[in-house]
C-alpha cells in the first residue's frame, strides 16, 4: 500500500504540461468534461476524434488526473466552461487548417488535405457567383451584424477573402485579419455586450 502511495503523482497534469499555453489556463488541471467538450467540437467539425488531436491528449491527461484523485469525473474548468472550447477550420487551396482552442488560446493546429473544390462556408452559402466579396460581406453585416465574432466566423471570412483575392495568406489590416483578432479577444470575454460584433469587423471591408 505504501509503495502505491509513493507512486501516486504529487500534482495533477495541467494544461501547461500538455500544451503551449499561458496564464490562468496553464495552471489548470485537465478535467474530464473539458476533454468531453473538445471531443464534441472535433466530432462536430470532422466527424470523429482525431488521432493525436487535442481531444485525445486531453482525455489521456484527464483520465490520469481522475485516477489519481485530483479531479472528479464530472469536473470542468472555469476557463473551458466560461470562455469556451472550439475546433475550427480555415480552407485553403487543396488543404484545410484545423485549429483547436481553449479559452481563446490555440492548443493545437494542423493541416489536412482537402479537395480543391469546396462548398462555400456557412456565412456565404446563399451568395451567387456574380456577387462581389464586398457585397457578400455587406449582406452578412445586415443579416447578422450584431452576432459576436467567433472562430468559425473568422474562418469563413478568411476563406471568402482567399477566394476573392486569390492569395493564400491573410491580408494585413484586412477584414479576415480583423475577424481573427476579434475572435481571439471575444473568446476571453464573458459578456456578449463587450464583444466585437460582426458588423464592426465587416466595416473594414467598406
Amino acid at each position: 500500500m505504501s509503495q502505491r502511495q509513493q507512486q501516486r503523482p504529487q500534482e495533477p497534469i495541467k494544461y501547461g504540461d500538455v500544451f503551449s499555453v499561458e496564464g490562468e489556463l496553464a495552471e489548470k488541471p485537465v478535467a474530464p468534461r473539458d476533454a468531453a467538450m473538445m471531443q464534441t467540437a472535433e466530432n462536430a467539425l470532422m466527424g470523429q476524434i482525431q488521432r493525436g488531436g487535442a481531444a485525445s491528449m486531453m482525455q489521456s491527461a484527464a483520465m490520469r488526473n481522475e485516477r489519481a484523485g485530483f479531479v472528479g469525473h464530472s469536473d470542468v474548468n472555469d476557463v473551458a466552461n466560461y470562455q469556451g472550447v472550439s475546433a475550427t477550420e480555415t480552407e485553403m487551396p487543396g488543404r484545410r487548417i484545423i485549429t483547436e482552442a481553449i479559452g481563446g488560446q490555440i492548443v493545437r493546429d494542423f493541416d489536412q488535405r482537402a479537395p480543391l473544390v469546396q462548398s462555400p462556408p456557412p456565412l456565404f452559402q446563399q451568395v451567387d457567383a456574380g456577387i462581389t466579396i464586398g457585397e457578400a460581406l455587406e449582406a452578412t453585416a445586415l443579416s447578422c451584424g450584431q452576432k459576436p465574432v467567433e472562430w468559425s466566423d473568422a474562418a469563413a471570412i478568411q476563406a471568402a477573402e482567399v477566394r476573392a483575392t486569390g492569395r493564400t495568406t491573410i491580408t494585413p489590416g484586412g477584414v479576415a485579419a480583423a475577424a481573427q483578432s476579434a475572435a481571439t479577444i471575444n473568446a476571453r470575454m464573458t459578456k456578449d455586450e463587450d464583444k466585437t460584433k460582426l458588423s464592426d469587423v465587416l466595416a473594414v471591408s467598406a
